[in-house]
């Protein structure tokens, strides 16, 4: 497994004959993440099958079981957010911090929401930031809360888990643009499976006062992670992959990928163990809007300029407070395709897809797992080097040696 933080890059060739394998994708750190702290909240003994094998998940639950009084979400968006609401309602003195970059992404909209609720948080640092510290919860807040819902659904999702421990429940009013409105759908759905129900109407959550319950809970496969995977037999001269534990009704907001790929050169089969993937023609020029899946982006961005297609895309907003700023990086990494990626009218980005001229290209990933992943594919067009390579073991660790498994050649760069 490539996890050397020394590891400077990998070269990628590409195999000769049909793409073809059975791959076991992780789980979802999304649904594992979520299952964490609400089996956590519910302070009893919870059955939670295929948790990811994920760095972040991995990293929650130590990071739940610890008796530490400062805590290190290191760069886990999920585990600071999720961590954040959790202490403060269970009234948990802690000192709240993460990378460098953590303490770049802002935090002030779900810290100024646990305050009016009666949670006591200081900012360490510069307000609206990490590193945070947890005082306690006075539980005399209000119950009704208007929040931002255009910037991340992790803040609600954060709020909800939490909303039904608050001593008068909770009510939540969206304002806005809601993004990424199924992974809220999602928190709902996990929320209901151990025992708890809340009612979404338009832009309003109601969560009553309640106790979560103990229940067994199987995580399913990462769509983000298969959205890889699709990219692959797009650019395939032939493919014939299955992807094992995917389900057709599923929680996650990235089985969106499912149409995207439609349109772009993949047919999806359900089938008893996941989906069999196959090529098709795709269209030349598509558009669509990511404000419910945002993190298939980087993969869509990639493959349109590896196809020749050309994409017009909205919804990108919260791209901006990611692993990096993932607007800006695409822009520079398709340069080097001779393609652009252009902001031609506000929240409206358009790629030009150019001809490759380079033998080899070579991209840089920003301390972002999805932009090595992203990337990766474009191999079965040219040799490609993807640098800091060991940053997929935040969602996927096993992604280099999954290629290699198929047929790709991978040689190891100290």
């Amino acid at each position: 497994m490539i996890s050397s933080k020394n590891l400077t890059s990998v070269m990628l060739s590409h195999p000769t004959g049909t793409l073809k394998g059975s791959i076991k994708l992780p789980a979802s750190k999304s649904e594992a993440n979520r299952a964490l702290i609400i089996a956590a909240l519910s302070g009893q003994e919870s059955e939670l099958h295929n948790l990811s094998e994920a760095n972040d998940t991995q990293l929650l639950q130590r990071l739940l079981r610890s008796d530490a009084e400062i805590i290190d979400a290191e760069d886990a968006g999920t585990v600071m957010r999720f961590l954040t609401a959790y202490y403060a309602v269970t009234g948990q003195q802690k000192i709240l911090t993460g990378t460098e970059r953590m303490c770049q992404r802002p935090i002030k909209v779900l810290v100024e929401a646990l305050k009016e609720l009666g949670a006591s948080i200081e900012y360490m640092g510069e307000e609206g930031y990490p590193p945070l510290k947890m005082n306690g919860f006075s539980g005399n807040g209000k119950r009704n809360l208007k929040v931002r819902s255009d910037i991340s659904s992790q803040y609600i999702s954060a709020l909800l888990m939490v909303g039904p421990l608050l001593p008068d429940g909770l009510e939540l009013e969206l304002e806005g643009k809601i993004g990424s409105r199924p992974y809220i759908e999602m928190t709902l759905s996990l929320m209901q499976h151990f025992g708890v129900s809340a009612t979404f109407e338009e832009n309003t959550i109601t969560v009553p006062h309640q106790q979560y319950k103990a229940a067994t809970f199987h995580v399913e496969s990462d769509w983000s992670a298969a959205s890889y995977w699709y990219s692959l037999v797009a650019l395939a001269r032939e493919a014939d992959i299955t992807l094992l534990g995917l389900r057709e009704k599923s929680f996650q907001g990235d089985r969106a990928i499912v149409d995207i790929m439609d349109r772009l050169g993949v047919y999806t089969a359900f089938v008893e163990e996941g989906v069999k993937l196959s090529k098709k023609n795709p269209e030349r020029q598509v558009s669509y809007d990511f404000s419910d899946c945002p993190d298939l982006a980087q993969t869509v961005v990639a493959l349109c300029a590896g196809l020749g297609v050309t994409v017009e895309m909205t919804g990108l907003e919260s791209l901006r407070i990611k692993e990096t700023d993932r607007i800006q990086a695409l822009q520079i990494e398709v340069l080097s395709m001779n393609s652009s990626l252009q902001e031609i009218s506000p929240g409206v980005f358009r790629l030009e897809p150019g001809i490759i001229t380079k033998d080899e290209l070579s991209f840089r990933t920003y301390q972002d797992h999805r932009m090595a992943m992203a990337f990766a594919p474009l191999a079965l067009l040219e040799p490609v080097q993807i640098q800091e390579p060991s940053v997929v073991r935040k969602s996927y660790p096993r992604f280099w040696e999954d290629l290699e498994k198929v047929g790709f050649t991978i040689a190891h760069e100290e």
